[in-house]
């Protein structure tokens, strides 16, 4: 057991400091979200609560859909390309020959991308606090940490399942955004839908109900979001089904 620990954190350590190392990637990484956020806030911050932003002020219901997309950006869409980059450039072979598990290998990809996750959050509330949004209380905060680990684990999944089916590192930007584009949008990130048909349709899909649990985590008395942590965990299982069957280790021949 201490030996898998032991190996689980240093492939955490690796992963962080790859990151780290390339300050351009990490400063848009938390750049994005955190200006995404100010612009709103400076063109939403007087707008009380209303039903169109389903009983919220604009600026919480924001903060709640940018600090998802956020945890989208960090564990679906880096994740899927760069594991499509690893892929292609050998480096998964390499590591698939050391002593190091299939799954502490993940699990430190899992637990690098719920820090920068976590980061992303903090830095989004933050910029909320600035606007007028309140921080979230001691009672929110169980819920606020099973809706982000359990959200990370999902998109995590689903981006290693998305890696599995991408041929080649060039065209993972493309079908990442592809996926992703839409989902953002019918699920209310950046603009309430109020379409009862899209809204029914997009509650089964796994952006839609992570935003729903995020809101109703930061929101209220900090209460879970059950109905879309179910739909979360049922994405999150077939991201990794298609993973263990699809997934490869070794370049694919062009």
């Amino acid at each position: 057991m201490s030996r898998d620990l032991t190996l689980l954190w240093h492939q955490i350590r690796y992963e962080q400091l790859t990151f780290w190392r390339n300050p351009q990637s990490a400063f848009f990484t938390f750049a994005f979200p955190v200006l995404i956020i100010t612009v709103f806030g400076m063109l939403f911050g007087g707008i009380g609560s209303s039903d169109y932003f389903f009983g919220l002020t604009a600026l919480q219901y924001y903060v709640g859909t940018i600090a998802a997309t956020s945890v989208l950006g960090a564990c679906y869409s880096q994740l899927a390309i760069v594991l499509a980059t690893r892929r292609q450039n050998g480096l998964l072979k390499r590591v698939r020959a050391t002593p190091l598990p299939s799954g502490t290998y993940f699990l430190g990809l899992l637990a690098h991308c719920v820090l920068v996750s976590v980061v992303d959050v903090v830095l989004i509330l933050g910029v909320g606090r600035v606007f007028g949004v309140p921080l979230p209380g001691p009672s929110h905060w169980p819920a606020l940490a099973v809706t982000l680990v359990l959200g990370a684990a999902a998109f995590c999944a689903l981006g290693v399942g998305v890696a599995s089916l991408i041929r080649n590192a060039e065209a993972a930007p493309a079908v990442v955004q592809f996926v992703l584009f839409p989902l953002v949008f019918v699920s209310g990130t950046y603009m309430p839908i109020h379409a009862d048909v899209i809204n029914r349709v997009a509650d089964f899909l796994p952006v839609r109900p992570f935003n729903q649990a995020l809101l109703a985590a930061l929101g209220g008395d900090g209460g879970f979001g059950w109905a879309g942590l179910g739909v979360l965990a049922a994405w999150g299982v077939a991201g990794a089904l298609v993973a263990v069957r699809r997934f490869h280790w070794d370049p694919r021949p062009e």
